[in-house]
């Protein structure tokens, strides 16, 4: 089906003037976020904790605020939907006092690289209970660590979820002599998430704070990096911005050739369903059970979309055992979530409120800039450019690749910043306050002078404290704990939290109850539009 696409015969100015209309212009104060931060729990010492996910928080399968990730130790704090920046970080906030109050001496990782991890069998995995769906979910960790290890699996980021209202959608699409209907909105959102993709070397050039990790990380794997040694056990970059989403992180060389397409909605799950029905010869070798047990879901270049590394994704919220494509092809595209934050090392609760500001000025401009539709090479030039920064990022002179011709970063920020700035004076009159431009001029200091970005911010108090990045985690760790036990709860109460904690506990007996089929037939059925020799074979 051919989606009706965003008018890209108009610029960015004409686009602008659109969206200053008064009425358009008040829906703004609409915008939607949410978040989810991840942090290792971690022992006094800053040795990666062994214990089992915290009965005081709650069941990680079902607990709306508090779950795991990858691994028992590896928390995952969400938060719903809100149009105030101020309410979420409360609810983030009142989150980490209530988990931080329930682990007794552990405190939480404050970095996204992981802490001194000596083998990757000391990362253990998630634990989901005894229901065919907590098993499944336990059995693609076991997929990914077979695949790609644990330790980057360890590394922990933000997630930013961001929507604009129905109303806004509406009009803005009105506007445009479009229908304000599921395939228009999707297509609307493609186009945002095409420029994300293009623009999006800034996010970690602003926002990247892991230019440093322990050695123990890449203990055995080969790099070509450059690395330079600080103190006792780390390396660093001197330029680097997120070594997190460089090809140590949260990347992986099984991905590298594969190709997603962001122009439409049914070509993007076209390419992503493609990716978990192909089988992958590099994978094979994991099929059958060890020891009475499963290896991996399936053989495939993908075993669920959720193994797709991206910087960001199009989303539409999941039913029970619903499938991500399937509820975008049923329902379209909700929201997006932004994925290349690391945690903010500076703040105690992983991100700061000036970056809900900026980032909104930043995806309204990936929503007003002409958005052509991506070919492979213009794929690829958004992959080097954004491994360009994070590797390279504050390196004097530094040039990127815009349509196929090197052009300077700092005179594409300038560029890009002109229309953050209009953007922000928009938003700024819809909300009454000054927020969003103070936003913006603050990030543009970075670009002024890169001593201003948070990498490096963290390297020159390794070098000027000749401590280890562990050395530096673990002492902001401390005062972050000890900070949240002289915070009051802002949002929610303890027996809020409590009570969501005892209820999930239920949730989770209540599904492990229900369930009738052996685990085996859950997975065929589950996958039943997947060949059956290719699941958990």
């Amino acid at each position: 089906m051919e989606y009706p696409l965003p008018n890209f015969d108009l610029t960015f100015e004409q686009q602008l003037d659109l969206f200053s209309s008064p009425e358009l212009a008040k829906t703004l104060t609409g915008i939607r976020h949410g978040i989810e931060r991840e942090a290792l729990r971690i022992n006094p010492n800053g040795s990666l904790s062994q214990q089992p996910h915290p009965q005081a928080l709650g069941s990680a399968l079902t607990h709306e605020l508090i779950t795991t990730d990858f691994s028992e130790s590896l928390l995952e704090f969400i938060t719903p939907a809100e149009t105030d920046p101020d309410v979420t970080m409360a609810q983030l906030t009142d989150i980490h006092k209530f988990v931080l109050e329930n682990i007794g001496d552990e405190k939480l990782w404050p970095m996204s690289m992981p802490c001194f991890i000596k083998h990757q069998d000391e990362i253990p995995l998630a634990e989901f209970g005894t229901s065919n769906v907590g098993r499944m979910k336990n059995l693609y960790r076991r997929g990914l660590k077979n695949r790609y290890g644990s330790m980057m699996q360890a590394i922990a980021g933000v997630h930013f979820n961001f929507s604009l209202s129905d109303e806004f959608w509406q009009l803005w699409l009105q506007g445009q002599g479009k229908t304000a209907d599921r395939d228009s909105i999707s297509a609307a959102y493609f186009a945002m998430v095409r420029n994300y993709r293009r623009f999006c070397w800034m996010i970690p050039y602003l926002f990247g704070a892991s230019p440093a990790l322990c050695e123990s990380f890449i203990k055995g794997k080969n790099s070509s990096l450059p690395f330079e040694h600080l103190g006792k056990g780390t390396v660093y970059l001197p330029y680097a911005t997120s070594l997190r989403m460089s090809d140590l992180g949260y990347t992986n060389d099984a991905q590298s050739g594969l190709y997603i397409c962001y122009n439409q909605l049914d070509n993007y799950i076209a390419s992503l369903r493609k990716a978990i029905r192909t089988p992958s010869s590099h994978f094979a070798r994991f099929n059958g059970k060890v020891d009475g047990q499963w290896q991996q879901l399936n053989a495939n270049v993908l075993q669920i979309e959720n193994e797709l590394y991206s910087p960001i994704r199009p989303k539409q919220p999941t039913r029970s055992l619903e499938k991500p494509t399937d509820a975008l092809a049923d329902r379209g595209v909700s929201y997006i979530e932004v994925r290349a934050l690391d945690v903010n090392p500076f703040s105690p609760i992983g991100i700061e409120r000036e970056q809900f500001y900026f980032l909104d000025v930043f995806l309204l401009y990936c929503l007003l800039t002409p958005s052509a539709e991506l070919n492979t090479d213009k794929y690829q030039e958004t992959e080097q450019n954004l491994r360009t920064v994070v590797e390279r990022g504050r390196e004097p002179g530094l040039e990127l690749l815009r349509e196929g011709e090197s052009v300077s970063m700092q005179a594409w920020a300038k560029s890009m910043f002109e229309g953050f700035n209009k953007i922000a004076a928009l938003l700024d009159a819809q909300h009454g306050h000054k927020r969003f431009s103070e936003a913006v001029a603050r990030q543009w200091s970075k670009f002024v002078n890169s001593e201003n970005c948070p990498s490096a911010k963290i390297l020159s108090m390794l070098k000027e404290q000749q401590l280890d990045n562990a050395h530096l985690a673990l002492k902001m760790s401390g005062e972050y704990k000890q900070q949240f036990s002289q915070t009051e709860y802002r949002h929610y109460s303890v027996a809020d939290l409590q009570g969501l904690a005892k209820t999930s506990i239920q949730q989770q007996r209540d599904i492990e109850a229900a369930d009738t089929q052996s685990f085996d037939d859950f997975l065929l059925d589950y996958f039943a539009d997947v060949t059956p020799n290719e699941v958990a074979s």
